[in-house]
């Protein structure tokens, strides 16, 4: 059997750690050439390296930006299995595609059904990323500008149906995420923060932290702290300090200057 050559585009290390595992695991003859992990780096190895892979893992939501952007920039001509927690609406445009999907955390058997699915369409499309990922680009470009316009949370025993361009800011404890609004009410959302990920406008949230996604619209400034991190304050500001790592520090600097 042809050996498959794979490129994991991830900006997660443990997760791609994880998805290379079974990756492994799965089928003997595949081989994990590059793992990448932003939109800016996985351009330059792309535009270097045009006929060095067969097959593409790639994460939705990078540290610098949406994978889309990738195709922006460079020709990818081989075929896309999007790692992503869409709703079942974007998933189905998936399915109509012909290209796979992979949802957040990984299933074996969902990756040998992928799999199994690329080998089978390399089998009848000489060039399967062509036209397909180009379809497949367009309906998920679309997609990707529907985002939660609200939130229905629970007040006393009441249900209460709250704008989400009023969320000041959202913050887990205890495996509870709450939001804070920005007149200084709080509620619990029964969501979790990789779900919000997905469901928030990122132009307007950012997750700066593992305990924080913030509305721009409340940040009042950013200090300089220790070891390249930043300082955050919000309004209304939460009790304890919102505190941005080096690693996510540009990020944040890009997303407030957008």
């Amino acid at each position: 059997m042809t050996n498959i050559r794979i490129v994991v585009v991830e900006d997660e290390s443990a997760t791609a750690r994880s998805l290379i595992q079974i990756l492994n695991e799965t089928d003997e003859h595949i081989t994990v050439v590059k793992t990448l992990g932003d939109v800016s780096g996985a351009v330059t190895w792309f535009n270097d390296h045009p006929g060095f892979y067969d097959l593409i893992f790639m994460d939705i939501r990078l540290a610098d930006g949406l994978s889309f952007d990738i195709f922006k920039q460079t020709t990818i001509s081989r075929p896309v299995i999007f790692v992503t927690a869409f709703n079942d609406y974007a998933i189905t445009a998936f399915k109509n595609n012909g290209i796979d999907y992979i949802l957040k955390p990984f299933d074996p058997d969902e990756i040998k059904s992928a799999l199994d699915k690329y080998k089978n369409l390399t089998g009848a499309v000489e060039k399967p990323g062509g036209p397909v990922l180009a379809e497949l680009l367009a309906q998920l470009g679309n997609l990707t500008r529907s985002y939660k316009k609200s939130f229905l949370v629970h007040y006393r025993d009441k249900l209460i149906p709250l704008e989400t361009s009023k969320i000041a800011w959202f913050y887990t404890a205890n495996e509870v995420v709450h939001l804070r609004t920005s007149d200084d009410k709080q509620y619990v959302v029964e969501s979790t923060m990789e779900q919000l990920e997905q469901q928030l406008d990122p132009t307007l949230f950012l997750r700066v932290s593992r305990q924080f996604i913030l509305n721009r619209n409340a940040v009042t400034e950013a200090e300089f702290y220790f070891n390249g991190r930043l300082l955050v304050k919000v309004k209304p500001q939460p009790n304890e300090h919102i505190i941005v790592s080096k690693a996510r520090s540009a990020e944040f600097k890009k997303w407030m200057n957008s």
